[in-house]
């Protein structure tokens, strides 16, 4: 039996989807990732901690991601946003003093608590991912992502999707990505590129990457692996 399809509709103001990112700086890639993805779908069946089973039958899956934007000349700039973590906090209030930010081993950080960090941020953005999933989860998941256990976000808490994000169960790619077509048409969206699981020939592809993306572990001490992407822009 082959496995089925999921739609996902990704629309928010403000998304983050982060494959390489460092406590100062967390950036964004230019389309969701598979980490991300997945995540999403761990906080709609309110599955916790590392879930190595859960993140080892989708490893081999594919992923398909489709840009998709309101004008091909008017594209929105990342949003970069400034942030100060640990400042303004009394360090001899009890409670206070545990928001600062401390060594590993407890102690003050050098020079000071306070630490600055920069967050990027996709504007107006609209993604669909064609999303292989084992054929025993495919319902459950899709009842999952309609009535969500924990708050679903993309890529960070405080990207809000704006749209319902199940669009339907598909027999195959083909017809989950004609689905796709047929909402942002709906919604006067023009594709802008795609990118796709594995490594195409330089014919078929604009462009063939790697990206560390594949989540092997959540949980506290979160691991990943890398896979091979290809993207084709729209003409």
């Amino acid at each position: 039996m082959s496995n089925p399809y999921l739609l996902l509709w990704l629309e928010a103001p403000l998304q983050s989807w982060g494959s390489d990112s460092k406590f100062g700086r967390r950036d964004t890639q230019t389309f969701p990732t598979k980490s991300g993805v997945l995540g999403l779908i761990c906080s709609a069946l309110g599955a916790g901690g590392e879930q190595h089973a859960l993140l080892a039958e989708f490893a081999v899956l594919s992923q398909t991601a489709i840009s998709y934007v309101r004008s091909k000349q008017t594209r929105e700039p990342l949003l970069r946003d400034f942030h100060m973590v640990g400042s303004g906090y009394d360090d001899q209030d009890p409670w206070l003093n545990l928001l600062i930010p401390k060594t590993s081993e407890g102690k003050k950080a050098v020079g000071g608590g306070t630490k600055m960090t920069y967050r990027y941020y996709l504007q107006d953005a609209v993604f669909a991912v064609v999303l292989e999933v084992p054929a025993d989860k495919a319902e459950i998941i899709a009842q999952a992502l309609q009535n969500p256990a924990w708050d679903v976000y993309l890529g960070r808490k405080n990207c809000v999707p704006t749209d319902f994000i199940y669009r339907g169960i598909f027999d195959n790619d083909a017809a989950a990505l004609e689905q796709a077509s047929s909402i942002a048409m709906e919604k006067q969206r023009i594709e802008d590129f795609r990118v796709l699981h594995g490594a195409l020939d330089d014919s078929e592809a604009d462009e063939v990457f790697t990206i560390n993306d594949v989540p092997v572990q959540f949980g506290e001490d979160k691991r990943y692996r890398d896979r091979q992407v290809s993207l084709i822009y729209a003409r």
